[in-house]
């Protein structure tokens, strides 16, 4: 099985790279889109300014790749600004539209009931059935470090599986999933056990798709 850890040119793919060989996944990271397009799995990192981050995802050629990839439903992995840059757009950068892959927008944590940006442990809610959050207890704590959240609509039936987290009065959520793509708030490299055993489950699903896919 051959994933890719897409480079963009985001701050944290050292780490990520390090985190994904420690649950053991063999991961290639490319800066070259066509490596991406014959990959069996995608891992998009990503921290910052949604706006500079959208911006440097679109000029690295990748949007194409990525697309094309979800929309064959074949593993994928957003990782904190990762998982952001999927949905329609952010209040952090209104001039700067998402890729739209899933519903909704990113807006900021409200000020004053709780410090900005949200920095730390702080516990996971798992529901539905997510194979990403496989074994991850209720309250199982990951490391979070973000300043805008994708709003959460209890109504809402476009992310059948995933996690939510409370920060102050706010409930957002922390974990995504639908389908093969898969998508966390938090950063599971710096996220510890827990961590890799949610990189480990999303290289457990991405072979189980890649094995069916023959």
């Amino acid at each position: 099985m051959h994933v890719v850890l897409i480079d963009y040119g985001a701050g944290n793919l050292p780490s990520v790279a390090k985190a994904l060989g420690a649950a053991g996944v063999a991961v290639e990271r490319s800066s070259d889109p066509r490596r991406a397009a014959a990959a069996d799995a995608l891992v998009l990192p990503g921290q910052g300014h949604f706006g500079q981050v959208m911006e440097a995802f679109r000029a690295s050629g990748f949007e194409a790749v990525v697309r094309e990839h979800i929309g064959a439903d074949k593993p994928f992995l957003g990782i904190c600004v990762g998982l952001q840059l999927l949905v329609e757009g952010s209040e952090e950068a209104p001039g700067s539209a998402g890729l739209g892959v899933l519903p909704g927008r990113v807006v900021r944590f409200p000020e004053g009931d709780v410090s900005v940006p949200h920095m730390g442990w702080n516990a996971l809610h798992p529901y539905g059935d997510s194979p990403l959050l496989a074994g991850v207890a209720d309250g199982a704590h990951a490391y979070f470090a973000h300043s805008y959240v994708v709003a959460f609509d209890e109504a809402a039936t476009d992310f059948p599986a995933g996690a939510t987290t409370t920060y102050g009065p706010t409930r957002f959520l922390s974990a995504v999933s639908r389908g093969a793509l898969h998508a966390t708030q938090f950063h599971p490299e710096k996220s510890q056990r827990v961590g890799l055993r949610i990189l480990a489950n999303f290289a457990d699903a991405a072979r189980t798709a890649w094995s069916a896919r023959g």
